[in-house]
Formats: structure tokens, C-alpha cells, sequence
């Protein structure tokens, strides 16, 4: 067997032997923070994104101009198994974050981590503020980061064994990752180069290392097509986002490390030492410049400082591997205690609604998860005040605010509802002949541009509703057929209304 490993160019499996998995406290810890996520997700109203993967859904599409399909077939999905419950809507992102604690502990008993550097690996992950706060939401940010936490694990495992099928496995979690997120494309660029640099290069000469890669890039076939169909919308977000993060001051380090935790962030730190340093973690060097790397090439594209949450649990791990000789059973009581009272704390507490404010353009939003159904009723109230025989067409200048009025609107009376924001823009324009529009949001001139009679006909403002001041506008004649001048209301920053 040796003589066969040294004639492929393959260096023998890692000497050791893995520990058994720490099974009562790991799953002890998941199960708490499933619990506390669910009961966090239950206390809720929908959440501007979720309302957005509702939509998309609606209108599901191999590619959209902002996201990709995973999200919005989910959506669908659970709206159908639990249709109008938000709660049911998110329980495939509070399952993913309980599992991702048992893949934190699997990732480090692949480097060697005895049962206490597991519960320390899966403890640390319970209580990252960043994982358990999107944990409780349907949202891209929840879903990502635990199948980059898998792919990393496939990998791991795969330095351990040098068992070729964990990298078509990998190749098929890219697969999936790619219908999640094109981020992951920015992870293989750096983790490519961190191989070749740092090995093991015997990877990257493997058949089915590329054999996984056409998984990936045969999943990616269909929506590079609508991509290039559209005229690659989602090339644009790179700007949308570097644009999002300036106007509200994040910088990625500094969210990076706040979003990881004070713990976390610690841990960091000692676990990029630890890959880089440790004799024992040699082989897993180009983990750590992966992480390294990325976080140069996301400050540079001025990505978001969430981006890197993926990699926390491979980084936690080998930390925790470093930490094992300090650990002893007591320590890992109280991690694992430590990790149940804090995630609850962190879930239950710091998620406090908090409506989003009109007052405030130009900033990003918060957790604006209530008062979507208050503003829908308001913009139903200005609807019905119109004549009856009138054929009218609702436009938001807010992907979250159309998202809504077509979650929420039908019960109002609102039939159909229009938007140029981000990928909305795709999913139709008001039919040809529509002569009256009610706009909510926007600003008096620009509507003025285009139509020959434009006036304020209502205000969001009842008690509870989001978005409140939010004007409503009658605008009539317009001096364009809609097909000529819907592109004129195509937009890919948020906005407000």
C-alpha cells in the first residue's frame, strides 16, 4: 500500500488515528441552540429578504439579477408546507446552524482533537454572534457559511485519508454552494493558489479533484446562461454591495472580528497561528492562508464583513486542537454550558425588532422584521380611495416593500405589484395600456419626468407600519409605453418605500 501511495505522488495518510465523536455534549449543544433559534424565529414577523426569497419564488428562475435559485426554491417550499408561518419559513436555516455545530466538532476531531477540543470547537461556534443571529432568519447569510463550514470539513478529511471521493463530494457541495452564492468561486481562486503554494499539491493532480470541478461547473451552466441572457446583472452587485458597506461604515476586519465575538475572534487569531506554526497542523497550512487570502481580496472588492464566516469553524477547530492540552473535563462543562446560556442570550435578547425608520436613507437596514402587514394595509387604503372603474398598476421603489405588498397584498385587494429594484425588475413591468400608476415611495421630480400628472395622494403612516412617512403617489398619462419606460425605473440599490 505504501509503495502504491509513493508511485501516485501521494504522501501516506496522517498518522493518527481520529478520537470518537464527543456525541452527548455536541448534539446537547445543538439541540439547545435549535431550541433557542426556533423560539427567537417564532417571535417575528417576515424579514425584508425573506419576503424577497417569497417573491423569487414566485417567479422561479435558474438566475435572477441579485441572488441565486437555492434561496427562492427553499422559500417556496416551506411556504407550501407551512404557508403564511415565518417560523416554518426558517426552519431550514435553524436546522443548517444546529448542524454547523456538529460539523465545527468534526472538522476538529479530523486534526486530531480529542472530545474536549470538540466541545470547544462546537461551543465557540454556538455562541458566534454572527452565526446565531442570521441562524434565525431565512437568508443566504445563514445557509452559506454552514456548507463552507462542509466543504472545508470534505477537504480536512481529505488531507487525513486521501480518499478521492470526499473531492467529488466537495465538487458537489460547490455545486450547491453555486446556486447559494457565486462567493464560493472567490474561495477555490485562493484556496488554488494556497495549495499550490503551500500543498498538498498531490490534490490539484487528483482525476476526481477536476471530476468534482465538473460537477460545479456543470451546475453553474444554467444560470451563467440567464446571466449572460440579462447582460450578467449580478456583475453589478459587486459595486451594490462596496457601495452598501461604505454608506454604513463597515469595514471587513473590524466586522469580521465583531460578528465572530469576543471569544471567537480570540480564537481566531490563535487558530491562523496554530495552522501556520503548529508541526503538527503542517499539512493544513493553506487553510490558513486561504483565510488569509480571502480577507485581502474581500477588503479589496470592499465585500461584506459577514463573508468570511464560513471559514470560522475550520480556523475554530485547529485552535481548539491548539488549546487541548489546557482543557480538562471541568473546562468542557462549562464550555458546553457556557455555549447553551449565551446562544440563548445572543438569540433571544440582541434580536429585539427594531422597525426601520424612514427617516433614515442612505443607511442599511436593521432587523426591519414587523409592520410589513400595517404597510401593506396602508397602501391598499390608498388603492381602494381610487375610482373603481380606474385600471391601476402599483409600483415600490423597494424590492422589500413589492416583496411584501405581493406576499401580503392579495388579502388587501391588491392584485399585482410592480418593481425596478434589483432583480424585481426582471419579474414584469405594468401591462401596456395602464394609463394610472400608484408609486410607492420615490420623489415627486423623477415620476414628473415621466408622466403628465403626478400627486400625493396618501402617506404610510399607521401605527406599527414599516417604512412609516413613506409617500404615495397617483401618477397619470405617462409620455412613454411601459416598455420603453420601465427600464427607466431599473435600479439595483435598496432604496426606501
Amino acid at each position: 500500500m505504501h509503495g502504491q501511495l509513493q508511485t501516485t505522488g501521494l504522501r501516506p495518510p496522517l498518522a493518527h488515528s481520529p478520537a470518537p465523536l464527543a456525541t452527548r455534549p455536541v448534539l446537547l449543544i445543538s439541540g439547545v441552540l435549535a431550541a433557542v433559534l426556533a423560539i427567537a424565529g417564532s417571535r417575528y414577523g417576515y424579514f425584508g429578504d425573506e419576503l424577497y426569497f417569497l417573491a423569487a419564488g414566485d417567479h422561479l428562475s435558474w438566475g435572477y439579477a441579485d441572488q441565486q435559485p437555492v434561496l427562492p426554491l427553499l422559500a417556496l417550499a416551506m411556504d407550501a408546507l407551512f404557508p403564511g408561518s415565518p417560523l416554518g419559513l426558517r426552519l431550514p436555516a435553524i436546522l443548517l446552524t444546529a448542524a454547523g455545530v456538529v460539523v465545527a466538532a468534526l472538522i476538529a476531531r479530523e486534526f486530531g482533537g480529542d472530545q474536549r477540543a470538540q466541545v470547544l470547537s462546537a461551543a465557540v461556534f454556538a455562541i458566534c454572534p454572527q452565526l446565531v443571529a442570521e441562524g434565525r432568519l431565512l437568508a443566504t447569510s445563514a445557509v452559506d457559511p454552514i456548507l463552507w463550514a462542509v466543504l472545508t470539513w470534505l477537504l480536512v478529511r481529505w488531507v487525513r485519508l486521501r480518499d478521492d471521493r470526499l473531492l467529488l463530494w466537495a465538487g458537489a457541495t460547490t455545486a450547491l454552494l453555486i446556486q447559494v452564492k457565486f462567493l464560493i468561486a472567490g474561495f477555490w481562486l485562493v484556496a488554488i493558489v494556497a495549495v499550490l503554494v503551500l500543498g498538498p499539491r498531490s490534490m490539484l493532480r487528483r482525476p476526481r479533484f477536476w471530476g468534482g470541478a465538473a460537477i460545479a461547473l456543470a451546475a453553474t451552466v444554467p444560470t451563467l446562461i440567464w446571466q449572460a441572457a440579462n447582460g450578467w446583472p449580478q456583475l453589478g452587485m459587486v459595486d451594490v454591495v462596496a457601495g452598501e458597506s461604505a454608506a454604513t461604515g463597515t469595514t471587513l476586519l473590524p466586522g469580521a472580528l465583531y460578528g465572530a465575538g469576543p471569544v471567537g475572534a480570540v480564537l481566531l487569531g490563535c487558530g491562523l497561528w496554530w495552522l501556520l506554526r503548529a508541526p503538527r497542523l503542517r499539512p493544513f497550512r493553506f487553510v490558513a492562508a486561504t483565510f488569509l487570502g480571502l480577507a485581502v481580496l474581500f477588503i479589496v472588492v470592499g465585500a461584506r464583513s459577514y463573508y468570511l464566516t464560513g471559514l470560522y469553524p475550520v480556523v475554530w477547530a485547529a485552535s481548539a486542537v491548539g488549546l487541548r492540552p489546557h482543557l480538562n473535563r471541568r473546562a468542557i462543562r462549562w464550555a458546553t454550558s457556557a455555549a447553551c446560556a449565551v446562544s440563548a442570550v445572543v438569540a433571544l435578547s440582541a434580536l429585539t425588532p427594531r422597525p426601520l425608520s424612514a427617516e433614515l436613507p442612505g443607511t442599511l437596514p436593521n432587523i426591519a422584521s414587523s409592520g410589513w402587514p400595517e404597510f401593506t394595509r396602508d397602501v391598499a387604503d390608498a388603492l381602494h380611495d381610487l375610482p373603481a372603474e380606474e385600471q391601476v398598476a402599483v409600483v415600490a421603489s423597494s424590492y422589500w416593500s413589492a416583496s411584501a405588498i405581493q406576499h401580503l397584498g392579495p388579502e388587501e385587494g391588491i392584485p399585482e405589484v410592480y418593481s425596478g429594484s434589483r432583480g424585481y425588475w426582471y419579474f414584469g413591468s405594468p401591462p401596456e395600456g395602464t394609463r394610472t400608476a400608484l408609486f410607492v415611495g420615490f420623489d415627486e421630480e423623477t415620476l414628473r419626468r415621466h408622466f403628465g400628472h403626478v400627486e400625493q395622494v396618501s402617506t404610510v403612516d399607521g401605527p406599527g407600519a414599516i417604512n412609516r412617512g413613506t409617500p404615495i403617489w397617483l401618477a397619470e398619462d405617462p409620455h412613454l409605453l411601459w416598455r420603453d419606460l420601465w427600464p427607466q425605473f431599473r435600479y439595483m440599490h435598496i432604496g426606501l418605500g
